[in-house]
């Protein structure tokens, strides 16, 4: 094994180690003062962990050292976006695991790049558009597209209607997120769908500010009817 091959490896653990520790915000300041690029391709690593936590942290310290990145040289930045969308293209051959929700973390973070790209993340939920039809990237896409509307509703709110579907779908994952991406952006039609979620006691396990969280359908209807 050459030497840079080592080192790589020894980086690779050394940033999941960094991921799974308890005190996340100190690993993710820990990740933040490496080389963004010498970052990049670890953390893209970790999006298709089948370790929960591991995925889910690895999206939150990929938002934090692109919009690093994007300060520093915005172009680097855009291929990164790019990449995301080659991978959740059919002729990529791969899957694209993780690839919407690391757009909705970077897009959430960096103004520049949400301006940019966040028509591409809406596009994967439209039948006009770039439609994504495995069950499991719509249940990333939405949680994408939530965590950019929580943070940048402005961008987003005349495309509260793509998400009407999902709050009727059969997989509850889409049903919550759905209802949970609509919170900030909600119209009199959202309103009327929410209400119908407000007895779903199917359970969910969402990622929210570094920790999973089970939780109903019913809870994220509520919370997302709650919010003013």
């Amino acid at each position: 094994m050459s030497r840079h091959q080592t080192s790589s490896r020894q980086l690779k653990k050394k940033i999941q180690k960094l991921l799974l520790q308890k005190n996340l915000e100190s690993g993710l300041a820990e990740i933040g003062r490496l080389p963004a690029r010498k970052a990049i391709n670890p953390l893209f690593s970790f999006l298709c962990s089948l370790d929960e936590l591991l995925k889910w942290r690895a999206v939150t310290a990929m938002g934090e050292v692109v919009d690093r990145l994007a300060d520093e040289d915005i172009e680097s930045a855009r291929v990164i976006m790019r990449r995301y969308m080659w991978n959740l293209n059919d002729e990529s051959g791969g899957i694209g695991w993780g690839c919407s929700e690391a757009m909705g973390e970077i897009m959430a973070r960096n103004e520049n790049l949400a301006q940019e790209f966040w028509g591409i993340l809406i596009s994967y939920i439209r039948s006009d558009g770039n439609f994504l039809e495995h069950e499991i990237l719509q249940r990333g896409v939405l949680w994408g597209i939530g965590r950019l509307a929580h943070a940048r509703p402005q961008l987003l709110k005349d495309s509260v209607d793509y998400l009407h579907p999902y709050m009727q779908a059969d997989d509850p994952y889409l049903r919550g997120l759905a209802a949970w991406a609509s919170g900030p952006l909600r119209n009199k039609n959202t309103e009327s769908v929410l209400k119908r979620l407000k007895e779903d006691e199917a359970k969910l396990n969402v990622f929210f500010k570094g920790h999973l969280k089970k939780c109903s359908v019913a809870e994220l209807a509520v919370k997302a009817l709650a919010r003013s």
